[in-house]
């Protein structure tokens, strides 16, 4: 049985008694590079709940830069923290770049020192243990937006190991979770099948009702077909006002709705704080519809859970009396509508559509 001991650190807790506690800095150090105009040259990358992934520069949701000038330069084998608004236990905080490329400016980088013993894999390993903990949220400052900066991190308590034991350790991680993410495909298909069921459900209530026995007729719109007869057709524009507002917002002092924010055929909204320039952007209101004209085959309609600053690519929409926002939003979900403004999209790489057309119907 392995000896234990007290780590000294309350988080940690008890570690092997041939385990050390060392802080960041004594194993990475911290340089912010910034290409400027040899950003150019680079490939632009995001730090997400599945790690750093590869995204494209013309990629438009979220708010953007007006060029990568200020982004800075992360070289494979670097880890990279996102030590923001702290407060938000469900947005990503590290991730191990297997990739060179331009990451936000607000991201923290760490290069490991040439003369540490350490596996990086294990480094993020342990870091992504801290994230799963809300470890990084209980060490934030108390305003409103707390964040750590960079010598907060370097001054971090982390568990090493035998470099033997790091290896071990990271091996044995990187096949258990290939083996979880495997069985997740599996749990995702099922999911798939449910989701379609819940399409096929949307699509019945809103256009048929609850009541199968019902009388119907026919709608005069091809793609809705029959409908109860006690129903009235009447179009988008007639039901609900468009709103268009627009409020100068500072960096990271708002709430901020971004399509990547929202799932589709969900309700649920992730919160983030904006990684980029501050300027005058869309300002949504609590309970209105927002309907993403951006790839609308995505189904992301949600009712804006609160006043908040929001992409332009939402299309805002305040019901009035004879309507409901939440039918309003499962009527759009419906896979016939979406299907119907997403014909009408323009664009090949990000095909929009246009506000006029998907009121209009």
């Amino acid at each position: 049985m392995v000896k234990m001991k007290d780590s000294g650190v309350e988080w940690i807790g008890v570690i092997p008694s041939n385990w050390e506690i060392k802080k960041v800095k004594h194993l990475f150090f911290n340089k912010k590079y910034i290409p400027g105009i040899l950003s150019k040259k680079y490939q632009r990358l995001a730090l997400t709940l599945s790690g750093v992934v590869i995204r494209n520069k013309d990629d438009s949701e979220g708010l953007q830069p007006k060029d990568f000038v200020n982004y800075q330069l992360i070289n494979e084998g670097n880890l990279v923290f996102k030590l923001i608004d702290l407060q938000n236990i469900s947005t990503s905080r590290v991730g191990l770049s297997h990739y060179t490329g331009l990451v936000s400016p607000a991201y923290i980088i760490l290069q490991k020192l040439k003369s540490s013993f350490v596996n990086v894999q294990f480094a993020e390993y342990f870091f992504l243990m801290m994230w799963h903990r809300a470890i990084f949220n209980s060490l934030g400052d108390d305003g409103v937006r707390s964040n750590l900066n960079v010598g907060d991190l370097l001054n971090i308590p982390i568990c090493i190991p035998s470099i033997l034991v790091q290896n071990k350790i990271s091996d044995f991680l990187d096949k258990k979770c290939a083996e979880i993410d495997s069985l997740s495909e599996d749990i995702q298909k099922e999911i798939d099948l449910l989701e379609e069921y819940k399409k096929s459900v949307i699509t019945e209530a809103v256009t048929k009702g609850l009541n199968p026995d019902v009388e119907m007729k026919d709608s005069g719109i091809e793609w809705i077909g029959k409908i109860p007869n006690h129903w009235k057709v009447k179009k988008i524009k007639y039901v609900s006002s468009e709103i268009s507002e627009k409020k100068l917002m500072t960096m990271f002092d708002a709430d901020y709705i971004g399509l990547e924010n929202v799932k589709g055929y969900s309700n649920e909204i992730m919160f983030t704080d904006s990684e980029y320039e501050e300027g005058v952007q869309k300002y949504s209101h609590k309970g209105n519809v927002l309907f993403s004209k951006l790839r609308p085959y995505l189904a992301k309609v949600v009712i804006c859970p609160k006043d908040s600053f929001t992409t332009g690519e939402f299309l805002e929409l305040k019901t009035k009396e004879e309507i409901s926002n939440s039918f309003l939003r499962y009527f759009m979900l419906n896979p016939m509508f979406i299907n119907e403004v997403n014909l009408s999209t323009y664009g090949t790489k990000m095909p929009r559509a246009d506000s006029a057309y998907i009121t209009n119907r």
